[in-house]
């Protein structure tokens, strides 16, 4: 199943893509896409309707959001690819590196993702409020992102796929300048800014995939392939990134975890490329769809 929320952001209906990838709308079998939904009994579910009976939505110019409500945590995988971790000049992580990004970050697939500015502080720590840096060093990274559906607690790498409600694509936009160079550097203060984490278009059910480990993965800034690669590179798979981020804080059903990301990545280029107003990211991965956002500059 693609499962899907469309709508104004915050208000959000909860939707399904049938078999001719229509959209029909889901809003009198369940209020969202929820731990309920997310569930293997809520998916049953699901899967008995239907679908011919639910209401066709226009989806013509109609606004996709986060396919999945009330996400209580993204998690995220550092250089877990062999060469993106060789572009940024990083030694191959001997375990899973995590960092979060707050869900304040997160976008519908086709939203518009906005630079940030930062406040410039005085040598002493105070803030000027009439300086302020405009980023020029944000990036793009297209990743697999996994969906919990059951509570996950310290699981083992054999059981974790069965605690896995479906997968879906997030590209976790960086401000390398923000994240790598200021204060010592500090990950979520370059990953974490307001639109950074555009999820969609829909959630793909487990059923759907048969192998997380076989999927190409890429994406194109303004029609120009920069990323190009596949799961199967992964340093540490989906079961192990899932089995490991486990023992270290419970998953719960509707947590996000995204896998990493293959090179190609603006700051690994030769000089670096990073992203300015007017460009415009193609996101993609084999099975799950695509995600198109318009950067803008911050207002």
């Amino acid at each position: 199943m693609k499962i899907v929320r469309y709508g104004l952001k915050g208000k959000e209906r909860p939707g399904i893509i049938d078999s001719d990838d229509n959209l029909r709308d889901l809003s009198s079998i369940v209020n969202d896409i929820d731990a309920e939904v997310l569930s293997s009994e809520g998916q049953e579910k699901l899967k008995s309707i239907n679908l011919s009976e639910l209401a066709l939505v226009d989806d013509s110019e109609l606004r996709l959001g986060v396919p999945i409500s009330n996400v209580g945590k993204v998690v995220c995988i550092g250089l877990n690819y062999v060469d993106h971790a060789k572009e940024t000049g990083s030694p191959i992580p001997s375990e899973p590196i995590m960092f979060m990004k707050p869900t304040s970050s997160l976008n519908g697939p086709n939203d518009e993702v906005v630079l940030p500015r930062a406040v410039i502080l005085s040598e002493s720590g105070d803030e000027n409020e009439n300086l302020y840096k405009e980023s020029d060093q944000s990036d793009w990274e297209v990743e697999l992102g996994v969906v919990i559906g059951e509570k996950a607690r310290s699981v083992s790498i054999s059981s974790a796929l069965k605690y896995i409600a479906g997968y879906t694509i997030v590209n976790d936009v960086s401000e390398r300048e923000y994240q790598l160079n200021a204060a010592g550097g500090q990950w979520i203060r370059g990953k974490g800014c307001d639109t950074f984490c555009p999820v969609g278009p829909w959630l793909v059910t487990k059923d759907e995939i048969h192998d997380p480990q076989e999927l190409d993965v890429w994406l194109e800034v303004n029609g120009a392939r920069v990323q190009s690669g596949n799961t199967n590179t992964m340093i540490f798979n989906v079961k192990t990134i899932v089995s490991y981020v486990s023992h270290f804080m419970t998953l719960e059903p509707g947590d996000l975890i995204a896998t990493g990301t293959p090179p190609g990545v603006g700051m690994g280029m030769k000089p670096p490329k990073f992203l300015k107003p007017g460009d415009e990211m193609k996101v993609g991965i084999k099975g799950l769809g695509v995600q198109t956002q318009n950067v803008v500059k911050w207002k």
